[in-house]
């Protein structure tokens, strides 16, 4: 646990020192000088008389707890997850670097049914099959396989969380009775068969078939183009005996949308694929090669009615249609809206992937010594730079960020499949949610891992400091369980569709007052914005004017500003399009799609950050039992996430006019600061991630290390004072001869 004192004089007390006093000391000196009296001052104002507060004269100990923090990060699903890290800790569920292709999915193979003796898998199964009924503990250790090995966790997730849960959620008891048990122990490994060659995310769109023959009860399974084959299924090459698969439901000459089949597609003892199926190995890719992907394509393959998973659309025997949810669309939307804890567990799997990237790149600049900067004889420790600092500690505060946000969504998901809170209006918000957060923490992952690479130099290329292996096997995080931005269209929508809700009726100059006025309590149903009160003025030194972008209200104030505003911008420029032909108004839809996707993506900063704020500030954090001292340091990397998102859209708020130059100019070094402020908590806030080497697995963040630096320093300073070290050659003289 690293300690730090705030002791400086009051920021808000001190007279303000104007520029023509400064002497020789540089302008960016007094600012970052002003800049720390005024966080010193937060501290001090957060000290109270509290016994059990570690405080000196009001004065807060800035500190870590790292086994509180650990415990807190845990969340609601703690034990679970503890659990799971045990399991992952085994030698047996881990990658070994430089398998063979085959070696390496028989491995991940072996390891499934590890799972299933360990019985972890079963936990959102009904108890009716041997499952526990617990949704979010499912999701909470699934997730933790990532640290084991990004393969099993994926290839887990097809056979439990997708292949099973589609019959799960998608069937009805005789498909539970009939099909979960071989799922759920792997004696059925089956695959996930939505995706298609000519349509990823379009799911809607795919053009496999199922026809019924009403003279057999049959439908038929048919792909009638070479675009229609199904494409990337986990366990199609080679392990899948069976799949749930997507077609397009056609009875008495009526297409009624995708539904879900159970379809086998092997048999069991040979392996062999059954009559009228056909198949290739994806082969080699880019990352996860323990996933024995493939594809799958159908000639007029027969299966019985009863295989039609028919909670949501069901076939009588004579051709007869019938569904209890009327519209097609919303029929649709709700047969997808089950699957949706793919997503979620994405979002968890990244956040785990990204503590284990900064655990490596920490540990390693804490130890690792380069050039020597501020000493004649010992060289500096790279996290001592500001660079290093500017490069890992924001996204230090990222993750934070997403870990908080990724427990609310945990819980949201919880809650809806357990039926607590099960309204339409809740799995809307739940998809949404979903939709909005596994973009920003996949894309966060793969950056942090790529950043940490960076800053490990030479050592995070190699293998065995695994940080190529997860940026690998994480890329495909993007782009699976829907593209990014595809996600973020759905959430810009749903925004779109709730201001529209409220304002339906309204022309133009009353959208316009709508944004201009700024009105208090403006929230969007569902959509998670906050309301806002007023501009924020600039006024006073770069310390008190960026101070006050410090204090929450504030902070929420700016991001909640930016969503309300971008959304009623793109409101207002599509308003035109229900009156447009449907080509026009899908022009007009695309002109402005990078617009949708921008504004998508800052209400998902905005849920994370509110995440981090209510973690800390929130009921949530105020009877969480949290001391002061590990209070500051959480709001120093709360508002260093929060003053960062204003310094990555700078541009937007100042041609916006919601920060003045000056204002603007101030934020990068507040950030800096904050960095700084951080910087000696920066380890004991990775070692709260508690992973430990047996989850990290990576030789540059075991003391290796901090070993050889103090073996090097060691041999200088004995030679130093022995007298054996060798003259430096004098520099040249720099007179004129």
């Amino acid at each position: 646990m690293t300690d730090t004192v705030d002791t400086t004089n009051n920021a808000e007390d001190a007279p303000e020192r104007p520029a023509a006093e400064a002497g020789v000391i540089e302008p960016d000196a007094v600012e970052a000088d002003a800049i720390d009296s005024e966080l010193d001052s937060t501290a001090r104002r957060a000290g109270s008389t509290d016994a059990r507060r570690p405080s000196n004269n009001h004065v807060v100990v800035a500190r870590t707890d790292v086994e509180w923090l650990g415990r807190y990060l845990l969340g609601t699903w703690a034990d679970v997850r503890l659990g799971a890290r045990d399991l992952t800790a085994k030698p047996e569920m881990q990658r070994i670097e430089g398998l063979s292709l085959d070696e390496h999915r028989e491995r991940v193979f072996g390891q499934l049914e590890l799972l299933v003796q360990n019985g972890q898998v079963h936990r959102a199964f009904p108890k009716s099959v041997g499952g526990e009924d617990d949704h979010g503990g499912n999701i909470a250790g699934f997730e933790e396989l990532v640290t084991a090995d990004p393969s099993l966790q994926i290839k887990s997730g097809v056979q439990w969380g997708l292949f099973g849960a589609a019959v799960l959620h998608l069937g009805t008891q005789y498909h539970h009775e009939t099909f979960l048990p071989g799922i759920m122990s792997l004696e059925v490994p089956g695959a996930f068969a939505m995706t298609e060659t000519g349509h990823g995310s379009d799911v809607a769109a795919i053009g496999t078939t199922a026809t019924y023959d009403e003279q057999t009860q049959e439908f038929v399974i048919h792909t009638p183009f070479r675009g229609a084959w199904k494409d990337y299924l986990g366990n199609a090459a080679v392990h899948g005996t069976a799949a749930v698969l997507f077609a397009q439901l056609i009875t008495q000459n009526v297409n009624h949308g995708v539904h879900a089949f159970y379809v086998p597609l092997r048999d069991p003892a040979t392996k062999a694929f059954l009559p009228g199926i056909g198949g290739e190995d994806d082969g080699l890719k880019g990352g996860l090669n323990g996933i024995d992907n493939g594809r799958l394509h159908f000639d007029q393959v027969r299966i019985p009615r009863a295989n039609l998973l028919n909670r949501y659309g069901d076939v009588a025997e004579d051709g007869t249609y019938s569904s209890p949810i009327e519209s097609p669309g919303r029929r649709f939307f709700t047969m997808l809206g089950t699957l949706v804890q793919g997503r979620v567990s994405l979002d968890g799997a990244s956040v785990a992937a990204a503590k284990i990237a900064l655990t490596i790149a920490i540990t390693y600049g804490n130890e690792r010594r380069q050039f020597t900067a501020g000493s004649d004889t010992d060289e500096e420790v790279l996290l001592d730079y500001q660079l290093h600092q500017k490069r890992l500690i924001p996204k230090l505060a990222t993750t934070y960020a997403a870990s908080f946000a990724h427990e609310q969504l945990l819980t949201k998901f919880d809650q809806v499949f357990s039926g607590a809170a099960d309204t339409d209006d809740d799995r809307q918000d739940l998809e949404t949610l979903a939709a909005a957060l596994k973009p920003l923490s996949t894309w966060h992952a793969l950056e942090t891992l790529q950043e940490a690479r960076e800053a490990t130099g030479g050592a995070g290329f190699l293998a065995e400091n695994r940080l190529v292996g997860l940026r690998a096997d994480l890329d495909v995080y993007a782009t699976f369980e829907g593209d990014n931005h595809v996600l973020l269209q759905l959430v810009a929508k749903r925004l779109l569709s709730d201001y529209s809700r409220r304002f339906a009726k309204a022309d133009f100059g009353v959208l316009a007052r709508y944004v201009v006025e700024q009105a208090a309590d403006r929230a969007v149903h569902g959509s998670g914005l906050r309301s806002l009160s007023q501009r924020v003025a600039d006024f006073g030194s770069t310390a008190r004017s960026v101070g006050q972008l410090r204090d929450a209200s504030a902070q929420r104030q700016l991001l909640t500003d930016r969503v309300e505003t971008m959304v009623a911008e793109v409101a207002a420029a599509l308003r035109p399009a229900s009156k447009l032909s449907k080509k026009a108004a899908a022009d007009l839809f695309n002109l402005h799609q990078s617009q949708i996707i921008e504004a998508a993506r800052a209400h998902a900063e905005l849920l994370q950050w509110e995440a981090f704020t209510e973690a800390v500030d929130g009921p949530t954090g105020l009877a969480s039992g949290m001391d002061d001292g590990t209070r500051v340091v959480l709001t120093w990397l709360r508002d260093l996430f929060g003053l960062g998102l204003v310094e990555k859209h700078l541009a937007w708020y100042l041609m916006n006019g919601r920060l003045s130059p000056k204002r603007a100019q101030a934020v990068g070094l507040y950030t800096e600061r904050l960095s700084a402020r951080i910087r000696p908590h920066a380890q004991d806030l990775v070692r709260a991630f508690g992973y430990g080497p047996e989850h990290v697995r990576a030789a540059i963040a075991t003391g290796a290390e901090r070993e050889r630096q103090t073996e090097a320093r060691d041999y200088y300073r004995a030679a130093r004072e022995a007298g054996t070290l060798p003259a430096v050659e004098k520099k040249p003289s720099s007179k004129r001869r």
